[in-house]
């Protein structure tokens, strides 16, 4: 997927580039305002011109295309052609206008981007407008596509027939339509996240709700006080769990459902299950993927207790621009070799899936720089290290709980 938002993105900088040429040549004939002449030559300047006024449109359509998105997008995207007017369509109806003659060529847009919208390919064609007064005599219209076909189309309103505005109409068209391929591609990532932490919730499965359940229940009689807080605990990690905002979450909201999970498995287990925390205060409120520690302990407490017993050591520390939080356990470890076909994804006996979850998302967010570092052998215990940068563009935590 990088691969293809880099490639996209190059794509878009080449069409960038030669729409910004074209205008060049275009404000020079018009004798566009003059800029300070420490910027360079008259080409140079309609470069930088025009891709600070795409850097105005790019946010919305990153959003993808809808009459608010449109609507935002259609000024910047008028100024980079310097045409007369512009609307945007997706071929039932006018999205965004900017410009004069909305009231009286907006039933018409429809019939002037159907066959662009049929085709695929630019138009150019007569408005047939029988106001005198008008400019809007001549339309180009341009398609918009993403990852399934044409979307719409961009309709650039010009007094005269002219090649250069078909030329400059469709490279802003492609530079739009990878706007749109970015979004729907931000959207299946987003897709396939809620799709991991669906895989996620559904390893928090019916047998550690019963024996969470089972093991309030057991204190019910003997020792009522402990019963009620171990069931707002079971309350709260499930909530907290199940939420249904936020692709990100603070450190110390992790911790949290962590402490809660082991207080549930400590009434199970009693004294053959202890934690040690080493928390660094400074790293609480970084930012990390929702539900992405609460695995790693679990497959400590699952695979790491024995007949004799297990230590867990969860360690958080503060490593500069990073933030680097440690699950160790004393038990039975794993054969390396099977651990690189969990991480691998195949689960023997369908163990490891959260291992495998977890190294996959600090990969997809991060990059493979950022995967899981795991130590481990046979009855050595297991060790597993993740780091998570301070500050990364996109990694905000939601409002808690």
């Amino acid at each position: 997927m990088t691969g293809i938002v880099l490639a996209a993105a190059s794509a878009a900088g080449t069409v960038l580039l030669t729409a910004g040429f074209v205008l060049g040549r275009l404000t020079a004939r018009r004798g566009g305002r003059a800029a300070h002449p420490d910027l360079g030559t008259p080409v140079e300047r309609a470069t930088f011109h025009t891709l600070h006024t795409a850097s105005l449109a790019a946010p919305p359509l990153r959003a993808g295309l809808t009459g608010e998105t449109a609507g935002r997008a259609v000024r910047p995207l008028r100024s980079l052609l310097g045409t007369e007017a512009l609307c945007l369509t997706d071929g039932t109806a006018v999205l965004a206008w900017d410009g004069p003659g909305e009231a009286h060529h907006h039933a018409g847009v429809p019939g002037l981007a159907a066959a662009t919208l049929e085709t695929g390919r630019s138009r150019s064609a007569p408005t047939g407008c029988a106001d005198p007064g008008c400019e809007l005599r001549w339309a180009v219209t341009a398609p918009l596509t993403g990852e399934e076909g044409v979307l719409g189309a961009l309709v650039a309103y010009g007094s005269r027939e002219s090649a250069v505005l078909v030329r400059a109409a469709t490279e802003v068209a492609r530079w739009v339509s990878v706007q749109l391929e970015l979004a729907e591609l931000d959207r299946s990532r987003t897709r396939v996240v809620e799709a991991e932490i669906r895989a996620l919730r559904a390893q928090i499965s019916p047998h550690f709700i019963f024996n969470s359940l089972a093991a309030i229940a057991s204190f019910v009689r003997t020792d009522p006080e402990r019963a009620r807080d171990l069931l707002l605990e079971f309350a709260d990690f499930t909530r907290y769990s199940f939420r249904r905002h936020g692709e990100f979450a603070q450190l110390a909201d992790e911790l949290r459902a962590i402490e809660q999970y082991l207080a549930l498995a400590g009434a199970r287990f009693g004294d053959r299950l202890k934690v040690t925390l080493q928390i660094a205060p400074e790293v609480l409120p970084v930012a990390l993927p929702f539900l992405c520690l609460q695995p790693l302990v679990e497959n400590a407490v699952k695979h790491g207790l024995t007949d004799r017993g297990c230590r867990v050591t969860i360690a958080a520390r503060d490593a500069g621009a990073e933030a680097v939080v440690t699950v160790e356990d004393d038990g039975a470890g794993m054969d390396p070799e099977r651990l690189r076909a969990v991480l691998r994804g195949e689960h023997p006996g369908g163990s490891g899936i959260g291992l495998s979850n977890v190294d996959e998302r600090l990969r997809q967010v991060y990059g493979a720089e950022y995967a899981l570092v795991i130590e481990t052998g046979v009855g050595a215990g297991m060790k597993v290290t993740a780091r998570f940068p301070k500050y990364r563009p996109g990694v905000h935590p939601s409002p808690t709980r």
